[in-house]
């Protein structure tokens, strides 16, 4: 007979060692510290399997009702943050759960992991806590996109320069652009909701990596759990972390919206610029220089756009080249994600209380126009006239060496200097010149006139009440 104080007494595998594990491994393989998020989750899968074990009879009806019960006390210990954990025994959240439980109702607890395993455990808790998750990160975004979009249909009617290669480029609406990113936020939405489905499916029940001997119901226990469906093979359920990586992925992307939307308002920001001026509350300032004001908000966005996709490459190394089923490396899953969504709701909140509360510079917007954007409406009104686009683009270019030759603004040359480059050239040339016909000729579907904003906004408005 092995000796108590030799085993590994509460362990739910010390059974077959016949000495202590080295206290700094106790350490290093323990995860309760992370992993007692899941506390909830996991409780809610055991219910779940105490009913599929009543179901297939390896629990009676009074075995599983005492079971239930004791999960339900176990869960208000955590609600009420009385529960005490053991980190000498209990290494993770499921050893915990399973170690209170039989303390609250005796040895009956024991026939609670009948056929689980903690490989189905952990695969199951963590997809039921992302999916719960999800939920929260959804509603967060698409708070967000709604102070997008209200935002572009008051402030409509402000013109702004256009940007490519941060050079001026045409005349649009500043609704446009904020459309621009709102756009980009909700396609993100459409794609977390098409990932939410892949996540919500049960791997409870596939034991170890062979399944279950004893008949367990997969289905019942997934539709007990609220999950759309069972994964389909019990070797490649425990193993499989790809509905962590696909949302870390999209975490990461989604970070590339935040960092270029907190890019374009740290310009935007500038002296140079001065579009907008974040309010005080969502910046900071100089330790050293009184008269500074530091749009510190956008830039740790944008920074922790680095930390995020960190996160995923480095869940994507850990997972790279490991053998079939589980193996304990993938311990190292829920830190990493715990992060990432933790960041991704405070970012979410932030983001969309930095933009409700800047104040939009009309003045300044409209202030950065200037007649050399309208060159390609100058090539557009050549075409108006016939000419092919390349001729007419090719005249405007002409037109804009002429006014710099002359030093004067391109809408400032005269209809006589204009002739002499192309004698198509006639006095509703004037029309051309202004900002607001400009951004309206735009009318095809997308652009930057107000009829097609103006679409885009209740498009965005019909989607929202949908979501």
């Amino acid at each position: 007979m092995i000796e108590d104080d030799c085993m590994e007494k509460g362990k739910l595998w010390g059974g077959r060692f016949t000495s202590k594990v080295h206290p700094d491994m106790n350490r290093f393989n323990s995860s309760i510290n992370i992993d007692k998020r899941l506390w909830e989750e996991d409780l809610l899968g055991s219910v779940a399997y105490a009913k599929g074990l009543v179901k297939v009879g390896l629990l009676t009806e009074e075995e599983g009702k005492l079971i239930c019960e004791g999960l339900d006390t176990v869960a208000a210990e955590w609600c009420q943050d009385k529960f005490i954990l053991k980190p000498s025994v209990d290494e993770d959240i499921h050893t915990a759960n399973e170690r209170r439980l039989k303390e609250l109702i005796g040895d009956v607890a024991g026939k609670l992991h009948t056929g689980r395993s903690r490989n189905d455990q952990v695969a199951t808790d963590t997809r039921l806590w992302l999916r719960k998750e999800i939920l929260k990160i959804k509603i967060l975004l698409i708070k967000l996109i709604e102070t997008f979009q209200n935002r572009a249909e008051k402030e409509i009617d402000i013109l702004m320069a256009g940007y490519t290669h941060l050079q001026r480029a045409q005349p649009i609406r500043w609704s446009q652009w904020l459309m621009s990113h709102a756009w980009s936020f909700k396609y993100d939405a459409d794609r977390l909701t098409q990932l939410c489905e892949r996540v919500n499916v049960s791997p409870l029940g596939c034991g170890a990596l062979a399944g279950n001997p004893f008949g367990i119901d997969r289905e019942f226990l997934a539709d007990e759990l609220g999950c759309i469906s069972v994964t389909d093979n019990s070797l490649h359920s425990v193993g499989n972390r790809d509905f962590i990586i696909e949302f870390m992925f999209w975490s990461s992307l989604v970070m590339i919206h935040f960092s270029n939307w907190a890019e374009d308002l740290i310009i935007f920001n500038t002296k140079e610029f001065n579009f907008i001026t974040l309010a005080d509350a969502f910046s900071t300032g100089s330790s050293l220089m009184p008269h500074k004001k530091n749009p510190d908000s956008l830039e740790l966005i944008r920074g922790k756009c680095g930390r995020i996709f960190g996160n995923f490459s480095g869940l994507m190394m850990t997972c790279k080249g490991l053998p079939s089923s589980y193996n304990k490396d993938l311990q190292e899953d829920k830190e990493c994600l715990f992060d990432t969504v933790d960041k991704l709701k405070e970012i979410l909140t932030i983001s969309r209380d930095t933009l409700e509360s800047l104040t939009l510079n009309k003045e300044k917007c409209l202030e950065s126009l200037d007649s050399s954007m309208l060159s390609t409406d100058l090539a557009y009104y050549l075409v108006r006239k016939g000419l092919p686009f390349r001729e007419a683009h090719e005249i405007a270019g002409k037109a804009v060496i002429l006014a710099e030759k002359k030093g004067v603004a391109l809408n400032s040359l005269t209809l006589s200097d204009l002739t002499t480059l192309h004698g198509v050239f006639d006095i509703d040339i004037e029309k051309v010149w202004d900002y607001e016909s400009s951004v309206n000729q735009y009318t095809s579907t997308g652009g930057t006139s107000k009829i097609q904003v103006s679409k885009q906004i209740q498009k965005l408005q019909s989607w929202l009440l949908q979501v």
